[in-house]
């Protein structure tokens, strides 16, 4: 059983062991989200989410057991993500796991958040093969290289914002709902990506930067000349309306309030194909410089319809194989923490209940 709370989400999974040569089994993978908490913050919110954390946990558990069917002195160990992410949030699930661990005299596994994206594209398999792996998400963005399970060299990783803060801070300047990705990814969809040149930062570097997309978009706005008015297609907590306008600074006034969809669309057409382009571009370098023929992609960014179609063409293009978690992997989710938990344990891998959590945990050294 794993138990995932390093964010917004509260996770329980229970997976039936495998073994080398035979794929385990998911008995039941639950998820609260708590989107709907924090949208009207514009972002995640620490002691919202640690709260609600547990509220749910103890239901999810619960619920998990009842779908799996089994008794909770059947589970063979205990799993949780121990970081990175908020230290309240991890705490819920940390301490959980080593409580239940400890009454029922199981081993406990403390995985790290990364690692858990970066083996989900070989979730159910018994192998993970060498790879060069982008792991895109909220909160990081980096290119590992990796040898076998635990061997892990960090190739590129971002120097200020990763690929989905970028997408979260450019939605929220252009008044789009929380999360910021698939606001962007819906609205764009009807744009052109090439009416806009926004900037594709550290071309020639291993690491990512998108801070100056944010800015670049953000001194962009008052050039456009685009005069707010009512916000639409937004949720009803995130709807501007025109006494909150008349409330607001001329320079924090949204954009998105304007009335020309075309042009919305368009610029959030081209902050996607700048981000997407970074994106591959540096995976596939990466690649090629490592001599890897199989690239992986997880995370909740590598959901964006566009950045697998770009990828998956580029791929292509260099006969590089390319294998990336299914979609419901890619967010936060406690399936891939049991199944990261599983291959460790298979291994002889175990931690001590001590093990404090760790909000900036590394991936690797």
């Amino acid at each position: 059983m794993a138990l995932e709370t390093s964010c917004d989400e509260t996770a329980v999974a229970i997976l039936r062991d495998g073994n080398r040569h035979s794929s385990s089994e998911l008995l039941t993978s639950e998820v609260a989200s708590q989107i709907a908490e924090h949208e009207k913050f514009g972002g995640v919110v620490p002691e919202v989410a640690s709260r609600n954390h547990l509220v749910c946990a103890p239901r999810l558990l619960e619920r998990a057991m009842h779908e799996a069917n089994v008794d909770i002195a059947e589970i063979g160990a205990f799993a949780a993500t121990s970081g990175p992410g908020l230290a309240s949030s991890l705490m819920i699930g940390a301490s959980i796991a080593k409580g239940l661990a400890i009454g029922f005299g199981k081993p406990y596994l403390a995985i790290n958040h990364l690692e858990g994206h970066l083996l989900s594209p070989f979730f159910g398999e018994t192998r993970i093969k060498p790879n060069l792996s982008l792991v895109v998400s909220g909160g990081h963005t980096m290119t590992v290289l990796v040898r076998s399970l635990g061997d892990y060299q960090v190739i590129g990783r971002t120097v200020d914002d990763a690929a989905g803060e970028a997408f979260d801070k450019t939605a929220k300047l252009l008044g789009l709902g929380y999360p910021g990705g698939p606001e962007i990814e819906k609205h764009a969809t009807a744009g052109n990506a090439k009416r806009f040149d926004l900037p594709r930062s550290m071309p020639e570097s291993e690491n990512f930067s998108f801070s100056g997309l944010k800015t670049a978009v953000r001194y962009l706005l008052p050039k456009l000349s685009v005069i707010p008015s009512g916000a639409r297609d937004l949720s009803t907590e995130a709807r501007v309306t025109k006494s909150s306008l008349s409330n607001q600074l001329p320079s924090e006034r949204s954009f998105a309030c304007a009335q020309d969809d075309k042009l919305i669309a368009d610029l959030c057409a081209s902050v996607q194909a700048a981000i997407v382009d970074v994106l591959v571009l540096k995976t596939i370098n990466a690649a090629k410089k490592h001599n890897v023929d199989l690239v992986t992609m997880s995370g909740g960014v590598s959901c964006n319809k566009e950045l697998r179609k770009e990828i998956a063409a580029a791929c292509k293009l260099h006969g590089i194989e390319l294998k990336t978690a299914e979609p419901w992997l890619c967010t936060d989710n406690a399936a891939m923490i049991a199944f990261a938990a599983m291959l460790k344990l298979q291994n002889g891998f175990s931690s001590s209940v001590t093990e404090e959590i760790d909000p900036n945990l590394a991936l690797a050294s």
